[in-house]
């Protein structure tokens, strides 16, 4: 079973007699998301894990790599009366993949088609090419959901530091920075960081704390403990990918998503 710990999202809060719905609450349940996109609820765990980043509706949020738009559903939502939500989506040159293509496209076009999103502003990332996501201090809060293990694919915990000074550079004195990511157990060996698409716990603070962050919070709302981490496609085996597809499916459906670390850390003010 996978184990969630820690925040208790309550749906409504009690004034007197009158019952006030609650903004996350609401951003999760709202009509643009898909009922597929719902099912995934269970595995990343949206409410909770925005309570315990801190993630308010008057907030200036920066969302990176948001692919599909999963989070960003949410997020434009949340803050689409009171704050602003920045995408900072792929960059584009050409050594970029073609998924990158297609995924940034098909995200414009969602974006374009749609007036729930007309106020989201889309800038581009990569942690040496494109670091300005945003104007330097203009930021609340800088989201990044199962994104580390890419930079580190690409140059190493190099990439990574680069990724976490340009967050660092865009967000306020006292902006939040909230990280959720595949976990590789630390007994495991560095070069496994390099395929599997998880990574270790201590090099992502080591990478924010080098850039200028201070760790506040760490959380278990996205842990998973049946995941081993140690699978043939690495965590591409597990579901929602399923790499393996038919063989031992029934298997890693068992185990079900990632086991993530939930981090969350400060830019400090002074």
């Amino acid at each position: 079973m996978k184990k969630t710990i820690g925040i208790l999202a309550a749906s409504l809060f009690l004034s007197g007699n009158i019952a006030m719905a609650d903004p996350i609450t609401d951003a999760v349940k709202n009509e643009n998301r898909t009922a597929e996109a719902k099912l995934r609820d269970e595995y990343r765990n949206p409410q909770q894990t925005l309570r315990f980043f801190g993630i308010e509706p008057d907030m200036t949020i920066v969302e990176i790599w948001p692919g599909g738009g999963w989070y960003t559903d949410i997020l434009a939502n949340l803050v689409k009366e009171d704050g602003k939500f920045i995408a900072a989506h792929f960059f584009l040159d050409e050594s970029s993949p073609g998924y990158f293509r297609s995924s940034l496209e098909s995200f414009k076009q969602k974006v374009a088609n749609d007036a729930a999103y007309k106020d989201i502003r889309i800038t581009a990332f990569h942690p040496v090419k494109a670091p300005d996501i945003a104007e330097p201090g203009s930021a609340d809060a800088v989201l990044t959901f199962r994104n580390v293990h890419n930079w580190y694919m690409g140059e190493g915990e190099k990439d990574v530091k680069s990724a976490f000074k340009a967050f660092y550079k865009a967000l306020k004195p006292g902006g939040i920075l909230g990280v959720v990511e595949h976990r590789l157990p630390e007994s495991a060996a560095n070069s496994a960081m390099k395929e599997s698409g998880y990574v270790k716990q201590s090099l992502v603070v080591s990478a924010a704390e080098s850039a200028g962050f201070k760790l506040v919070g760490q959380s278990d709302i996205n842990a998973n403990s049946q995941d081993t981490a140690d699978h043939p496609k690495g965590v591409w085996t597990l579901p929602p990918t399923l790499a393996l597809k038919d063989q031992d499916r029934d298997k890693y459906l068992a185990i079900g998503e990632s086991d993530r670390m939930t981090l969350k850390f400060i830019k400090p003010k002074n």
